[in-house]
């Protein structure tokens, strides 16, 4: 006969061996301002050149996530996407991310030295959709004197599932660009 102590205790166990099959929890935060964010995005002055020189530095590569207070796409890629394990890993392991906020006032170093606000820094390189990912080369040399429209070696727009989000990642990591465009890679590699 199994006792109360027995029966707590077994349903402890089973819970916990539910539990294990479950998917992690997102670790999105939301801040303040209504934006999402990843205890492991990258803590930044706003200095591009800094920022890209410490991910090199680290056997990284550097991107800018784009985002705006309210943006469902924008959750879903924290919520859906980076709450997948192997997802968030291997993002997390290549990449340091730079959250920026589409309308915001804070003010980014550029590569050239222009010091600018969030939104007028996404208004020079074209930047109109959230999520918007921009990637960068390995290292700022030349970068200065490139207009913003060249200094990217890719661009991802818009929400993209799970499978393709991380292709996208792939795709810089793995210097696919140099062969051709991110659109290609996707219909092949997701």
């Amino acid at each position: 006969m199994l006792s109360r102590r027995g029966l707590v205790a077994g349903l402890a166990g089973s819970a916990l061996a539910t539990s294990l099959w479950r998917p992690a929890a997102a670790a999105a935060i939301l801040t303040d301002d209504g934006i999402y964010t990843q205890p492991w995005f990258l803590e930044s002055f706003l200095e591009l050149a800094d920022d890209l020189r410490g991910a090199t530095d680290k056997g990284k590569r550097f991107a800018i996530m784009w985002e705006l207070k309210g943006c469902p796409f924008c959750r879903d890629v924290h919520l859906k996407n980076f709450s997948q394990p192997a997802v968030e890993n291997y993002i997390k392991d290549r990449f340091e991310i730079l959250q920026l906020n589409i309308r915001g006032s804070r003010e980014v170093t550029d590569f050239d030295g222009e010091k600018l606000s969030e939104k007028a820094f996404a208004a020079k390189y074209g930047i109109r959709f959230t999520p918007t990912f921009q990637f960068f080369p390995e290292r700022s040399d030349g970068l200065r004197e490139k207009p913003p429209a060249n200094r990217e070696v890719a661009r991802g727009r818009g929400y993209l599932e799970p499978n393709r989000f991380v292709a996208m990642f792939r795709f810089v990591a793995e210097r696919a660009y140099d062969k051709g465009s991110l659109e290609d890679y996707l219909k092949v590699n997701s």
